[in-house]
């Protein structure tokens, strides 16, 4: 019992065979039947794209590939098995109409049906032929989502590019591309008679932009999709097999509507010695308004085998509807009245088997199109070999095939080899016909592959001028050149240096004019293509320590620059920008890109693991958390003056729980003792650049440094981050200033002190320079001058075995020169330091008070301080301390913070 069936009608190119390749996919099986073997070979390879090779079957006249668990057949219209498919669609159903093939398409109009759906697939001219045909059936309409329009008559010289010229005859086909070729630089060739392996290659060298113009057929009308925007009729009448005639409108819309593609408008016209077409038919065009067919092309499907006179004349049969006719004699029904009448034909037809192989002969289709006696001569030679049981003989067919496979020769001659192979190609495609089906089967195969291949070549080699091709439109039509790049990325145009490839960019070399550097440059991305992908490859498989960045956030790989960082979503997570030419294609592109994300990703996370494990620390809560966020934000070095609140308020406990990840609180800096080393204080400097947005990012000092020089116009950030904090004319590394605090704790600072050697020690420094730098940290230097203490002499040690040496006398100059050194005693420079901050800055001025208004004391959150207080008494001996009086209470002894600078002093005033 049949399903629904729909027809779904409209204009060329409105996407009617996707829509039923998508319903076939919904149903557990399916049968698809198409015009032309190219589109059921490219049909069935959408499919095993979807599906699979293991449930696709792909059955033409010369190709059969049926798996064991087919579920869905992909077939032309003539080898539709019957299957009992759940789906079942056809095609270019207005193909009905067809003098020649159209009682093929009626009698699956009429007679194939899938068990839940059929579709019917193609012009709004068969809605009243199917209305009164196929009972039930319900119509949907495609519409076209882009604008058909006349664009009159142009020169081939003119021609836009993405271009198809349509000539109705080899020979019209051949011309058409010669020309191209000679003004345009090339063409790719489309006829129905091609291949699919030949055809698929000329539509590759046409879709991927080495030829901008395709000659073509008018198989180029049934279902071919191709980025065209014009379309141009080199004549507007054809040969159909019996007579020259005009193109029909409906023809010229069926191919004039392959301009455009989904949204994209199309423009059709006229070239050469074609007439323009009538106003009439440019308005049914424009419009997609054509007469409806009426009259169906049938033959008798219910055939007799009993002799072959009845066999005939069941094929001879006249329909018994008005919508139908009988076509002309087919081919195989001219060759069955041929064989029948040779009587060493004609005698051994004894029985309704030998009837029924005669016929199946007989629709071997005449692909060689010698001649109707030469092609009923070797007819009868395969139904002699047929009928004895045995099947063709190996060796003769091994000598027919040998003599055909040659790839060697000009096109007609490729052409007829091609031609001849498919007719065995044919014959091993038939069950039984042949010994060892499947060797055969893949032996024409790959000789029909190797003939196409050639024919490529040759089509290519005739009418694609390469060098011009590789240009495509050059704005002055001169010989182009031919461009190569060698294993240096050096890429040369006709020999000559035309550029360099720099990582995945083209740096072309400078050239005499625009024109030709506009030429080089498509020249040599021609060249580049496959370059682009291997090089991505090689890229993408590169280890990390190929790869580096700069200190300006750009991106390297060994010395070429591939990229570059941007601003992320965090501060750690920054993105990357690929330097890509857009001609590498957006797959090379986003290849790179993805590999130097994973780049930056693992070098952030091997640099700062110390910040990374601190943050994602669940243990740490509460104020200590908090904390180590703020540390995060500040990639790991905070000056301690920015955020003494917070460390104030942090206990031993939450102190404990940092260190424990490194974090060290010193006087003047808190940070993560393994984020100041070289390779994370070059990176921090990167990203916190990145996050600020900066146009020039600061470099990260050399390596080793204690100190280095300061430069006022340098933000003092710059110099944190690079863990340095400035003190006078020089900065200081945070760790070894430090470690200089920690002496410093040990000295009176108040009643002054020297430098010592482990001081100068520490941070390098001559004592001018020290004392530069204590200034720099809040403590004043008083220069001294003193006499340098000079070490006593040692005595000498006495002679062995001298008694009693006698003193000689000193001379009068000696004695005179030890005097004048003794008056002249050596100076030595010495600095003392005293602990002197910054005066704070000045409070602002207060309004006068009113009269009689009285002073109002504060609390201790910012209140005023009495000048002289009442009731209170300073702590400690005058002399000592200074006079200091508040208005609060007095505050409660709290613990000692180790951190603190002044601990050390702190306890030693307790021992007292």
């Amino acid at each position: 019992m049949a399903g629904r069936i729909t027809a779904v009608l409209g204009p060329t190119n409105t996407g009617k065979t996707h829509y039923a390749i998508e319903r076939m996919l919904a149903h557990r099986t399916g049968v698809i039947g198409l015009p032309l073997r190219l589109l059921a070979r490219e049909v069935y390879d959408r499919l095993v794209a979807a599906r699979g090779p293991s449930v696709v079957a792909l059955v033409t006249g010369e190709e059969r590939i049926v798996p064991e668990r087919a579920a869905y057949w992909v077939a032309t219209t003539e080898a539709m098995p019957e299957v009992g498919a759940d789906f079942v669609a056809i095609d270019e159903i207005q193909l009905c109409a067809d003098p020649e093939r159209g009682h093929v398409f009626t009698d699956r109009l009429l007679n194939m049906r899938g068990l839940h759906e059929t579709l019917f697939l193609g012009s709004d001219t068969m809605r009243p032929a199917i209305a009164a045909l196929v009972p039930g059936v319900q119509f949907m309409r495609r519409e076209r989502l882009s604008k058909l329009s006349w664009a009159g008559s142009k020169k081939t010289s003119r021609m836009p590019a993405r271009s198809a010229i349509v000539g109705f005859s080899v020979e019209n086909v051949y011309a058409i591309a010669e020309l191209i070729r000679r003004q345009k630089g090339g063409a790719a060739v489309v006829m129905g008679a091609l291949s699919p392996r030949t055809r698929n290659a000329q539509v590759a060298m046409y879709q991927n932009g080495d030829v901008d113009y395709l000659v073509a057929t008018d198989a180029i009308g049934m279902g071919l999709n191709l980025d065209i925007g014009h379309v141009a009729f080199s004549a507007v009448a054809k040969f159909d097999g019996r007579r020259m005639r005009h193109l029909f409108p409906h023809e010229i819309g069926q191919i004039a509507g392959r301009a455009g593609r989904h949204t994209m408008d199309g423009t059709f016209g006229v070239t050469g010695d074609a007439s323009p077409l009538p106003p009439e038919v440019i308005a049914a065009v424009e419009e997609h308004r054509f007469a409806p067919i009426q009259r169906l092309q049938w033959r008798n499907a219910r055939l007799e085998f009993g002799t072959v006179e009845r066999l005939i004349r069941s094929l001879e049969d006249s329909p018994q509807n008005e919508w139908l006719t009988r076509g002309r004699e087919a081919d195989d029904l001219r060759a069955l009245k041929a064989l029948a009448g040779m009587p060493e034909i004609a005698d051994r037809l004894g029985h309704p088997n030998d009837v029924r192989l005669l016929w199946d002969v007989c629709r071997i289709p005449d692909f060689r199109s010698i001649s109707e006696a030469e092609h009923a001569t070797l007819l009868a030679r395969i139904f002699g070999f047929l009928q004895t049981g045995r099947g063709v003989p190996s060796d003769w067919l091994r000598g027919q095939i040998e003599r055909i496979d040659r790839a060697q020769g000009d096109i007609d001659t490729l052409s007829r080899r091609l031609a001849f192979i498919r007719t065995w190609t044919y014959v091993a495609q038939r069950k039984g016909w042949v010994d060892d089906e499947a060797h055969w089967r893949e032996e024409t195969r790959a000789v029909e592959d190797r003939l196409s291949d050639a024919l490529h070549g040759a089509l290519t080699q005739r009418f694609v001028d390469r060098r011009t091709s590789v240009l495509l439109r050059r704005l002055k039509q001169k010989e182009t050149l031919v461009a190569e790049v060698n294993d240096k990325g050096e890429v040369t145009v006709e020999g000559e240096f035309a550029g360099r490839l720099d990582g995945f960019r083209f740096r072309q070399d400078g050239t005499s004019s625009p024109d030709e550097a506009k030429m080089l440059a498509r020249a040599a991305y021609e060249a580049l293509k496959p370059e682009f992908s291997l090089r991505a490859d090689r890229f993408y498989n590169a280890p990390d320590t190929e790869m580096d960045f700069t200190e300006q956030g750009g991106l390297m790989w060994g010395t070429t620059a591939v990229g570059k960082l941007v601003k992320g979503s965090e501060t750690l997570k920054p993105g990357v920008e690929a330097f890509v030419d857009e001609e590498a294609g957006s797959e090379v592109a986003e290849k790179v890109k993805r590999r130097l994300q994973h780049f930056i990703d693992r070098k952030v996370t091997a640099l700062f693991e110390p910040l990374l494990a601190m943050s994602h620390d669940e243990a740490l809560t509460g104020l200590a958390r908090g904390f180590a966020f703020r540390l995060a934000e500040n990639l790991g070095v905070i000056p301690r003056e920015t955020v003494a609140a917070e460390v104030k308020e942090l206990d031993q406990d939450a102190r404990g729980q940092l260190r424990k990840h490194g974090v060290r609180f010193g006087q003047y800096t808190i940070f993560q003792q393994a984020l100041l080393k070289p390779a994370p204080t070059r990176l921090r400097l990167v990203l916190s650049s990145l996050w600020e947005g900066l146009q020039e990012f600061p470099e990260s000092p050399p390596p080793g440094l204690v100190t280095i020089p300061y430069i006022a116009e340098v933000p003092t950030s710059a110099y944190t981050l690079s863990g340095y904090r400035p003190a006078g004319v020089r900065a200081i590394r945070i760790d070894m200033l430090e470690r200089l605090a920690d002496i410093l704790r040990t000295q009176d600072t108040r009643g002054g002190f020297e430098a010592n050697p482990d001081m100068l020690s520490i941070t390098g420094m001559t004592l001018e320079q020290f004392a530069d730098l204590m200034q720099g940290l809040g403590y004043k230097a008083e220069k001294g001058e003193r006499a340098k203490t000079r070490p006593a002499p040692e005595p000498k040690p006495p002679v062995e075995g001298a008694e009693n040496p006698i003193p000689e006398e000193a001379s009068p100059i000696a004695e005179a020169e030890a005097e004048a050194v003794e008056a002249v005693p050596e100076m030595e420079v010495f600095y003392t330091f005293t602990w002197a901050p910054r005066p704070r800055a000045p409070r602002p001025e207060r309004a006068p008070r009113r009269e009689g208004e009285k002073r109002q004391p504060r609390g201790d959150k910012g209140e005023r301080k009495f000048d002289k207080p009442k009731g209170k008494k300073p702590h400690g001996k005058p002399e000592d301390k200074a006079r200091h009086f508040e208005a609060r209470p007095p505050k409660k002894d709290k613990p000692i913070d180790p951190d603190n600078p002044f601990a050390v002093l702190a306890a030693l005033r307790d021992r007292k």
